[in-house]
Formats: C-alpha cells, sequence, structure tokens
C-alpha cells in the first residue's frame, strides 16, 4: 500500500515493526502530529490488543513509557512460508536424513537466483540494488537499503516471513545470503544481523 494512504494507526504499526520500541516523542515527530493524537491512536491500538507498553525508569522525572508490538500485532505484517511449513520439513528429515533439507534449500535458492537474476539483469548496479529491494518488499521483508559509499550498500529486511522455518532451518539463511552473491554477481555480502539470532533484523552489507 502506498504510504501517503495508509492511516494514522498503520503508521505507528510500521514504525514499531522497524524500529522495535518507540516513546509517544519519537512518534510524533516521525508522524508530524500532536501528543494528543498520537497518545489517542496508541490508546485504541493497546486495547486491541496490537502494541503493549512499558514503563523505564529515568534517573529524574516520571518515568518513560516504550511501546512496542505484541504477538498479535506482529501477526499482522506477512508471513509468507511459499507452500511449506516447519512440520513438514521435519517430517522430509526424518524420512530421509539432514542432506535432504539442505537439498530443498539449495533448489529453493537455485530458483530465487533465477526469478531474481530476471528481474536485474542489465540493469546499473544502483538500479540492481533498488529492484532487488522492491522484490524483497513484494515478498513481504519490509526491506530497505542505504548506500554507504560509491562501492557499498547496507540492506535491512525488517521482517522475514519464513521465520519459524529460518529458526528451525538455520540453512533457510545461508541459502538466501548465497541467493544475493549470485544474483548481484559479488562474493562480498555479510549478513551482520539475524533474527534467528535474535537480533531485531536481518542486515546485510554488500560490496562491490
Amino acid at each position: 500500500m502506498d504510504a501517503t494512504k495508509k492511516s494514522t494507526k498503520d503508521k505507528i504499526l510500521d514504525l514499531l515493526k522497524k524500529e522495535v520500541s518507540l516513546t509517544v516523542n519519537d512518534l510524533t515527530d516521525r508522524l508530524n502530529i500532536t501528543h494528543m493524537a498520537v497518545r489517542k491512536h496508541l490508546n485504541i491500538l493497546e486495547k486491541d490488543g496490537l502494541i503493549q507498553s512499558n514503563e523505564i525508569k529515568q534517573p529524574m522525572g516520571r518515568p518513560l513509557q516504550i511501546y512496542s508490538l505484541t504477538e498479535k500485532g506482529e501477526r499482522l505484517f506477512p508471513k509468507n512460508y511459499e507452500g511449506i511449513s516447519v512440520e513438514f520439513l521435519h517430517d522430509i528429515k526424518d524420512l530421509h536424513g539432514e542432506e535432504s533439507i539442505h537439498y530443498l534449500f539449495k533448489k529453493r535458492e537455485q530458483r530465487l537466483t533465477k526469478e531474481y537474476s530476471t528481474r536485474i539483469a542489465q540493469q546499473s548496479t544502483h538500479e540492481k540494488m533498488n529492484e532487488l529491494v522492491k522484490i524483497q518488499n513484494e515478498k513481504g521483508y519490509m526491506a530497505n537499503i542505504s548506500q554507504i559509499d560509491e562501492n557499498t550498500y547496507e540492506l535491512v529486511e525488517y521482517n522475514c516471513p519464513i521465520l519459524a522455518v529460518a529458526k528451525e532451518f538455520k540453512t533457510a539463511c545461508s541459502c538466501e545470503t548465497q541467493m544475493f552473491k549470485n544474483v548481484l554477481e559479488t562474493d562480498q555480502i555479510n549478513r551482520i544481523c539475524c533474527k534467528t539470532d535474535r537480533d531485531d533484523h536481518c542486515k546485510f552489507l554488500i560490496k562491490f
């Protein structure tokens, strides 16, 4: 959905997904609306069970209210398992061994490499990165790219549509990294943060 068409409540949920936790002041600054308006939306979202608040004691003054998503709030964001489930993969592992899981994810890696490569073929480096982010967002990753210098980019994925699978089968993460290397034609891609390691986001440093 176009960000300009999103409701204020949707924008708050998006910000909390990306930033993990925010205060009323943080949200007021980002949304450019009044404290009273922010609090009104937060009260509704909290009543709906989509967000939660925690108090953090300050050295001076009143405690600080920090807001974050609840599990119910997290479920609003895409979870695209592409037809596979954790239980199904465990069954395959039990029947055919660990190697069969690696084979399945390598097949997925090859399929995605072909799909992505077709989309970004014959483009400049900057165009490739923008198209990669576009594809990832189509798949529900809430991705964002920033250029650090002439040859270096930082890719952040705020959501993982296959997190439940990746937590059980870490090979999903290594295959995604390898797929990026194949598609972007560079071996200098490092996953510096990963949601399966309890980091807030997945983050890649990409050099050309």
